[in-house]
């Protein structure tokens, strides 16, 4: 397994060569730091300890600031581990992990914070049925009986639906397509949607399902549009150019011819009075 944290930059679509929109969710992940290794003997269990997003001194407390002192680095935004014994033995404290760790066709976990959608009802939170929609009925959305003496003794057991908070849970979306690597602009785009809000935090894990990756979809190079656009206009104004003087000469000869018939008939003329 390895992973990667990042931030959620928003939803946008690309196009495969043969005209296939996928939508894809833009992730940056910029280098993230290896803050600390968590070892079997010490910890119990192998882990990399990974800081993403610089942030103020000012907001850094001492214990934190102590923490990152053996790595060498700024105060960090936001910290995870990821249990990976590979990455547990390629990487030491202080190392950089960048987004070139995924490649295009592999499938990721994502992990985040659910968008909140504050204090939310029966029906819209859980799916609960409509009361009857008749007039008179007087329970069209209520959340109905609750305690009942012959089935649960009268009380309200734990786990019971109701109406209450919405999101603003972690959840994690699995099986998501990594569609492109962009290394120059440190992002990733993953089919689909992830966890949270546009700028919401993410961990991005090797997925846990069977099938780890697929082939690669092929996508449209828009760099080399312009190039081939530039060469076919520079050789339709040529063409064009080439007919408006062809055009312009043989105006310009039946102009000539005209003006000597004219002068040859007035002289014509001329001689006969």
């Amino acid at each position: 397994m390895k992973g990667i944290l990042g931030r959620k930059l928003g939803m946008t679509q690309v196009f495969t060569e043969t005209g296939v929109l996928i939508p894809v969710t833009v992730v940056e992940a910029t280098p993230n730091i290896v803050l600390q290794k968590k070892t079997m003997a010490t910890d119990g269990y192998e882990a990399v300890q990974l800081g993403f997003e610089d942030k103020s001194e000012k907001r850094a407390t001492k214990a934190h600031k102590g923490h990152i002192k053996k790595a060498e680095t700024t105060a960090k935004r936001f910290i995870r581990e990821i249990r990976s014994k590979d990455m547990y033995e390629k990487y030491e404290v202080g190392n950089d992990v960048k987004v070139d760790i995924f490649t295009a066709g592999e499938y990721v976990d994502v992990t985040g914070v659910s968008k909140g959608k504050g204090f939310t009802g029966a029906v819209k939170r859980n799916n609960q049925s409509l009361g009857p929609a008749s007039h008179g009925s007087g329970h069209h959305r209520g959340l109905g009986s609750l305690a009942t003496i012959g089935r649960n003794n009268g009380i309200i057991n734990k786990g019971r639906i109701m109406a209450g908070q919405e999101g603003g849970l972690t959840t994690t979306n699995q099986k998501l397509e990594v569609i492109k690597v962009d290394t120059a602009n440190n992002c990733l785009l993953i089919k689909g949607n992830v966890p949270g809000p546009k700028k919401g935090l993410v961990v991005i894990t090797s997925t846990v399902k069977k099938e780890k990756s697929k082939a690669a979809v092929e996508l449209i190079d828009y760099l080399s549009v312009p190039e081939v656009e530039e060469t076919v206009a520079d050789e339709v104004v040529e063409e064009t150019v080439e007919v408006q003087s062809e055009e312009v000469e043989n105006t310009v000869e039946e102009t000539v011819e005209e003006v000597v018939n004219e002068g040859v008939e007035e002289n014509a003329e001329v001689k006969e009075e």
